[in-house]
């Protein structure tokens, strides 16, 4: 059984399945046919099932879950941002922001495609169960905070649009489902930077060394924290918070590709 060929082929399918997903979402976004919401949610939880089933056959090529190179974890951060997405629509039934999600997904598996898929052994450090904990933790705070994106693009661009074609009927609705999203993706950020320094004290003795990663990860928690605090001790919302929430999520992106391209680190191999 050739476990590459059928993780490469059940990644393509899931790709292809966003796709298609996405086109719907648009549609459905421009209010072109309302008749479009049922299948792109088929769409999507079909791609997110031929996407659950590529992980599994690199899990089972690997011995491990797919989590400590870029390809592996673009690729789970890909599956999170969907995931993270179906929950918040099973919540609250908020379609339209399938139309923002779909695409980022999409641009971050279009990455992961781009990354060598080679499985290599684990360096000693790694070889271990903080592994899955804390890199599980980072999927599902960066799943998060990328949702936080989609519905702070949402916000503003129903604060320019006239009465009547706003995409939502209450614009207030996706600031607040964007603090709430921010709330838990913070939660699991502090746990990403607190079990890294456990792991990096039993692997190297110390639990915080300024690493790039480190250092970035730790701005990114402050950029997320100074939002929350704001918005309770001063009732901030609105476009400064979208915004905010952009900013935030940016610096995401830059802990998670920018630091691996332009900061030597010792984070390299893995998110």
């Amino acid at each position: 059984m050739d476990l590459a060929y059928f993780e490469n082929f059940t990644f393509t399918i899931a790709f292809g399945l966003y796709v298609v997903a996405a086109i719907l979402f648009l549609l459905f976004l421009s209010k072109l046919s309302k008749k479009v919401e049922k299948p792109a949610l088929i769409a999507t939880s079909a791609g997110v099932l031929f996407h659950t089933i590529a992980m599994v056959f690199r899990t089972i090529g690997a011995g491990r879950l797919p989590l400590s190179n870029q390809y592996e974890f673009a690729m789970s951060f890909a599956w999170g941002i969907i995931v993270c997405f179906i929950v918040l629509y099973v919540i609250y039934k908020f379609a339209a922001i399938g139309s923002f999600v779909l695409p980022l997904a999409i641009l971050v598996m279009g990455y992961a495609a781009m990354q060598s898929k080679t499985i290599k052994p684990l360096m000693p450090a790694l070889q271990s169960y903080w592994l899955t904990f804390h890199v599980g933790t980072a999927i599902l705070s960066y799943g998060s905070f990328a949702l936080s994106c989609a519905l702070a693009v949402i916000y503003l661009i129903d604060v320019k649009r006239p009465e009547g074609k706003s995409i939502l009927k209450d614009r207030e609705i996706s600031d607040m489902l964007a603090y709430r999203v921010i709330v838990f993706g913070q939660l699991m950020l502090t746990v990403v930077i607190i079990s890294g320094a456990i792991w990096a004290q039993k692997a190297w003795s110390r639990y915080w060394a300024w690493d790039p990663k480190e250092t970035w990860s730790l701005i990114t928690w402050i950029i997320y924290a100074i939002y929350l605090h704001l918005r309770l001790r001063r009732n901030w919302r609105g476009k400064p918070a979208a915004w905010f929430a952009i900013i935030g999520f940016a610096s995401v992106i830059f802990t998670f590709i920018g630091v691996n391209i332009l900061l030597p680190s010792l984070h390299s191999y893995v998110t």
